[in-house]
């Protein structure tokens, strides 16, 4: 199926905690250093647009209990305005980040053109909220505040809650087992695979099944939501939360084939690879050839 791919920059680290006192996340890295390494030029994107970011600051808002918590929303209106305009160019955005917040202005976009699902590919379900966050960070929040879960401020910018529903969500992926962490979305109505899960099942049967929901729900498309920390740690230290196993790239790319080998799908983003954890760039050029060539495959088709 032809693609013509459209390259949107969101390089925000507002969704983060300093890794060291004074030191931004360096995730606001990421678009510049995957053009180092040849991911624009590579994909033969239309046109690449780039959105920056309000400043990083580490201020926790008191209302929501998130950090960075308006300047998140201001990003996200710019952010979803933009998205939009490209989605009505019949182009299919590559939204690169940046932290997982990017998500937000995302599925804004999505909710204000019409009804969606989402292919959550993540390390992490992200299904928390402030009152079980350890850091404030939306980051680690952004499926719980794509699905209408948190304050107001968040959830339900431009009275859009929720911007995708639950049950119109694949999460899949996670490796983080501790109990208080996954009852969360086991008691949703989100489609929950662990890595474990995923494996046992299979893939081709996951995504599958995820398809056959999109169509039978006759859903307008899907988006697919991509934390590079999905990656087996060996293959992908590069993130600022690490955990054992993951996925290999044979897996990865499969998942990616086919979802993108599908007519309903209608973008992705991908987030927290951090270039100052990969300063020379080996587990980044891994990162680009398989994605890219994926990629690549499938607009060639």
């Amino acid at each position: 199926m032809k693609r013509s791919f459209a390259i949107i920059e969101c390089p925000s680290n507002l969704g983060l905690k300093e890794p060291a006192p004074g030191h931004e996340p360096g995730v606001k890295k990421l678009p510049d250093f995957l053009r180092q390494f040849g991911f624009h030029t590579l994909l033969q994107a239309v046109h690449t647009t780039r959105l920056d970011p309000p400043a990083y600051s580490m201020r926790l808002d008191e209302v929501s209990g998130v950090r960075n918590a308006d300047a998140i929303v201001d990003y996200a209106k710019q952010q979803a305005d933009l998205l939009e305009r490209i989605l009505a160019d019949k182009h299919f955005p590559i939204v690169i980040g940046g932290d997982c917040s990017i998500l937000i202005g995302n599925a804004l976009a999505l909710k204000k053109r019409g009804h969606y699902g989402l292919f959550f590919l993540d390390g992490h379900t992200d299904f928390m909220w402030p009152s079980l966050s350890q850091t404030g960070g939306a980051a680690g929040m952004d499926l719980a505040i794509a699905t209408g879960h948190g304050h107001p401020k968040l959830t339900n910018i431009n009275k859009k809650q929720p911007y995708i529903k639950e049950e119109d969500v694949y999460c899949v992926g996670n490796r983080e087992y501790t109990s208080w962490y996954v009852d969360t979305i086991k008691n949703s109505h989100i489609h929950y695979r662990s890595l474990e899960a995923l494996r046992l099942q299979g893939i081709r049967q996951v995504v599958e099944a995820f398809l056959q929901m999109v169509n039978e729900k006759n859903l307008d498309g899907f988006w697919i939501h991509i934390d590079v920390d999905v990656l087996n740690d060996d293959i992908m230290p590069a993130v600022d939360s690490r955990n054992n196993d993951g996925l290999s790239y044979e897996e990865f790319n499969q998942i990616i084939g086919l979802l993108v080998g599908d007519e309903k799908s209608c973008g992705l983003n991908i987030g927290i690879l951090d270039p100052e954890l990969d300063e020379d760039g080996i587990y980044t050029k891994e990162f680009v050839k398989n994605f890219c060539g994926t990629m690549n495959s499938i607009l060639a088709s």
